[in-house]
């Protein structure tokens, strides 16, 4: 492929779920100049395969329809087969097929400064760039100047800290604090982590909603390629024996670390310690965060409480409207999943289905007494139990969109 000296070309390593998405996210979006795919093997027979992978998809339709209009016309042809050239609605697309170890991969000698890794292989930060399973400082030594991971942090070695060059950031919630000249290798959070975050945030800043008792999501989760299409046998050493049952017509109880990488973006979070699972559905996209809070209320004057179902409402339509606006939006509407496929939203608040219970914390004297506290009467702590809804298609609308954001302005950080 003609690599034009200044033109910007980002690497994209793997072509799962993410990896083509994220190719689809950034042809609409026009930032960059071209791309360079890592594949790491070879695909089908020919090139015309990977092309029909690539325009193709069974959750969002084809290509050009999805990202231009029903009326779009494909636009894809090979101008270098030899060197496996695509041209994509006007972007050159190079496909590379030889090297799975991010470090064997052309980086440099195709002018790529920024990787993002989609294949979920190479989670933990302190591996070294020599390992001979690979990792994400592969790609940094392999010429690279920055790497975006499309997953959370996971390191091995509990008796390791994440290294001081890594970094969590979510668009939207703690972008801004990217360091182009210390920031190496940043994570993207997940999915559920990035909605869950735009739902958190605009109540820690209310006053009102800040002061967080009790905290607890369940995701009712879209499956995805880590379930099996039918029942499989587990590996040696399983602990969760329903990660080999069939995704089509089970809803299986699993698990989530959303909480745990949310507090890596929200610090303030980590006071209140989430407790958070994940119930996997038989439906391609679109999942859903029931998201439970227990908030310190206050009585207003007029003798009612302060927080309750307009209230919270009401926080999330000015956020909308303000400093999350293009990122979270707020719905009056009765949704299904199917409604919020390809909704480019780190999360809609179903505003609908919004409800909160408010009660008292009765103490009484004796109580009281056992903790070292002198009081003859009983003291009620108004407390309100709050139940709110945040729809994102973890796939293209919510992930992949926040992801592109979070490239996109890393690369122009890198520029400046």
């Amino acid at each position: 492929m003609n690599l034009i000296p200044g033109k910007k070309y980002l690497g994209i390593n793997g072509l799962g779920r993410i990896g083509k998405l994220t190719l689809w996210y950034h042809l609409q979006e026009d930032y960059f100049d071209g791309f360079v795919i890592n594949v790491g093997r070879q695909v089908g027979n020919n090139l015309e395969d990977i092309i029909h992978l690539l325009e193709t998809d069974s959750t969002y339709g084809s290509l050009e329809k999805f990202l231009f209009g029903i009326n779009a016309n494909k636009d894809i042809k090979i101008v270098d087969r030899e060197n496996n050239c695509l041209e994509i609605f006007g972007k050159r697309v190079k496909i590379l097929c030889m090297a799975r170890n991010p470090k064997d991969i052309c980086w440099k000698e195709n002018r790529v400064k920024i990787v993002v890794d989609t294949t979920g292989a190479f989670n933990d930060p302190t591996q070294s760039q020599d390992d001979v399973k690979g990792s994400l400082r592969g790609h940094l030594s392999a010429g690279a100047k920055k790497v975006i991971n499309s997953a959370p942090f996971k390191i091995k070695d509990k008796t390791k800290k994440n290294p001081g060059d890594c970094v969590t950031l979510i668009y939207g919630i703690n972008h801004t604090s990217f360091n182009p000249g210390s920031d190496h290798i940043i994570s993207a959070a997940s999915c559920t982590t990035t909605a869950l975050a735009h739902m958190v945030k605009p109540l820690l800043e209310k006053e009102e909603t800040s002061n967080i008792l009790t905290a607890s999501l369940s995701t009712i989760h879209a499956a995805t390629n880590t379930q099996k299409v039918l029942d499989s046998v587990p590996v040696s050493g399983a602990s969760d024996l329903r990660r080999n049952r069939m995704a089509f017509n089970n809803i299986i109880l699993s698990t989530t670390g959303a909480a745990s990488t949310l507090e890596k973006v929200i610090p303030e979070i980590k006071r209140v310690g989430f407790m958070a699972d994940s119930i996997r559905i038989p439906i391609d996209t679109v999942s859903l965060i029931n998201l439970n809070l227990t908030f310190h209320t206050c009585i207003g004057k007029n003798g009612k409480m302060t927080i309750n179902r307009k209230f919270l409402n009401n926080i999330y339509r000015e956020t909308a409207k303000g400093a999350q606006k293009g990122l979270l939006y707020f719905s009056d509407n009765q949704n299904v999943s199917s409604d919020l496929k390809g909704k480019k939203a780190a999360v809609v608040i179903e505003g609908h289905d919004t409800h909160t219970r408010t009660g008292c914390i009765n103490l009484k004297p004796e109580m009281l007494g056992k903790m070292g506290l002198k009081n003859n009467s009983n003291i009620n702590i108004p407390v309100t139990h709050s139940a709110l809804f945040g729809w994102y298609d973890n796939e293209f609308g919510s992930y992949v969109n926040c992801l592109g954001k979070l490239t996109c302005y890393i690369d122009h950080a890198l520029s400046e």
